[in-house]
């Protein structure tokens, strides 16, 4: 799947000009974390709950003043002022932005979100703003997905089992063998720890039609 599959089209978008007070409630009646900033058609930034942490609205005492300080010298006090008291969404908002396509991959899509410490992506098309694609997206895919079916039997559910760890094959130092009695996997083999354990486990406790795992693994 990719970014087509499940970004939100209809986009909410800000403008520099506007003020920080609109975007504040714009984010609470969208229930958004984040808003696109554009200027002439064009994506020039996003503006974010964490853009908007360090205001003077919040009353911030000195000595929070002196750890944001800490925290973000990298932009310069000078810096670090403008985004705290300007009132206007170009003066605070997040640029360069990161972006991806609709051609993008899921698993790309989560690296970013997972990677950069953000939670929503402009998609764009021949550069321009076509749609959002955040961490609530890919939840979605999640909340839906399924075990995987296999077909009935337990010469099927060995085969089926024996691919998953096949898939998984880099997390042991030898795959662990596969028997299935009466729709019962049992796992037979030698690990290196009970992260290995485990892992075997949900490699293929997916599978639709098992009727349970019985771990027979030595760790050695």
């Amino acid at each position: 799947m990719n970014v087509a599959d499940v970004m939100s089209r209809n986009v909410v978008t800000l403008m520099p000009g506007h003020s920080i007070r609109h975007a504040a409630q714009l984010m609470l009646d969208h229930h958004v974390s984040g808003i696109p900033v554009v200027d002439a058609g064009e994506l020039v930034g996003v503006i974010t709950e964490g853009d908007l942490l360090r205001r003077t609205e919040f009353g911030l005492p000195r000595s929070s003043q002196e750890a944001w300080d800490r925290a973000n010298w990298a932009e310069g006090s000078a810096r670090d002022f403008v985004k705290s008291h300007s009132w206007k969404v170009g003066d605070v908002m997040s640029t360069p932005c990161v972006t991806v396509t609709e051609d993008t991959a899921l698993a790309d899509v989560a690296i970013l979100l997972g990677t950069r410490g953000i939670k929503r992506l402009p998609v764009l098309r021949d550069g321009a703003l076509v749609g959002v694609v955040s961490r609530s997206d890919l939840l979605k895919i999640i909340a839906v997905s399924g075990q995987d079916v296999i077909a009935a039997g337990d010469d099927a559910l060995r085969i089926g089992a024996e691919a998953r760890l096949r898939e998984a094959a880099n997390m042991f130092a030898s795959i662990p063998s596969v028997t299935v009695e009466k729709g019962i996997v049992h796992l037979w083999g030698s690990i290196r720890s009970e992260a290995e354990r485990e892992a075997a486990r949900v490699a293929i406790e997916r599978i639709h039609g098992i009727g349970g795992i019985e771990d027979h693994l030595t760790i050695g």
